[in-house]
């Protein structure tokens, strides 16, 4: 199959994570193992996730990924912030397919298409399509994705307005083009950067509280109003937003830390949360 495709190299593997394929499967299985999840009664629309290194966000990021054992999704829709001054406002991978060291994942060029179309009918653009970008925060979360989803299509979103009008735009659009499939979300960002740890506690434990509510619109003003801070803040609102059109109707967070419970150093950290986006069974 990856003979015929037009394959994204990894830009960060064995730098961000592990290259070998054998000892990154085990670490990230170990994340993932080492969760302790509360009892979610439903069904896992979505989730939130961080994106630093492994090493530094891994043991969070595993309980978010662990919410997603035992399902079996046809398409699975990473969304993330673009790090990189692009002039556009929402950009796509222009290749057919993303590659890590576990092998090689398909791009949903038909659900990438049906988004870009929904995009340009509510906002007047759709995607930029890019090649071999540098961005890190939508690889990093599909290690995690191959180890406790197997085979999947991916269709990927990075965004780099944070504005309140275009992500409720894509999570409107995200909604459509994934609804009657069976299809997650993800949304990736880390919480604050470059705070004493006190101060990143507080800040990043009003954002979780905003996630917790269900309330995108609260997560992309956190930062205006100075109440918390996440460099992925429209992507979150964007899964907030295409979870609820998706039937979900509740938010469990499940872990936070930061970078200073790995390095040691409390004086500057990046806060890291993991929440699930979910359907109650009984509603």
């Amino acid at each position: 199959m990856s003979a015929n495709l037009d394959i994204r190299p990894s830009p960060i593997a064995g730098q961000w994570y592990l290259d070998d394929p054998r000892l990154l499967s085990a670490k990230v299985d170990g994340y993932i193992r080492d969760a302790t999840l509360p009892q979610l009664d439903g069904e896992v629309v979505a989730i939130v996730t961080p994106h630093a290194g492994h090493v530094y966000s891994g043991p969070v990021a595993g309980y978010s990924f662990a919410t997603l054992r035992g399902l079996k999704p046809d398409l699975v829709a990473v969304v993330s912030p673009m790090h990189y001054p692009y002039p556009q406002a929402l950009l796509t991978t222009a290749h057919s397919a993303y590659e890590t060291p576990l092998g090689v994942i398909p791009v949903d060029v038909e659900a990438v298409q049906r988004l870009n179309d929904s995009l340009e009918k509510e906002l007047g653009y759709g995607l930029a399509y890019v090649r071999r970008d540098p961005e890190h925060s939508l690889e990093i979360e599909l290690p995690f994705l191959q180890r406790v989803l197997g085979e999947f299509r991916l269709l990927p979103v990075m965004i780099l307005d944070q504005s309140e009008t275009t992500a409720q735009a894509l999570g409107l659009a995200l909604a459509e083009v994934l609804g009657g499939k069976r299809a997650l979300l993800v949304g990736s960002s880390d919480l604050s950067h470059f705070y004493p740890d006190s101060t990143a506690r507080k800040l990043d434990a009003e954002m979780m509280r905003r996630i917790a509510a269900f309330d995108p619109a609260a997560v992309i003003r956190a930062e205006d109003e100075e109440a918390g801070f996440a460099c992925g803040r429209a992507a979150i609102a964007a899964v907030l937003w295409a979870a609820r059109g998706l039937g979900a109707n509740l938010v469990t967070t499940l872990a936070y830390g930061n970078s200073g419970d790995v390095t040691g150093d409390r004086s500057s950290v990046v806060g890291y949360g993991a929440a699930a986006i979910w359907r109650h069974s009984a509603a």
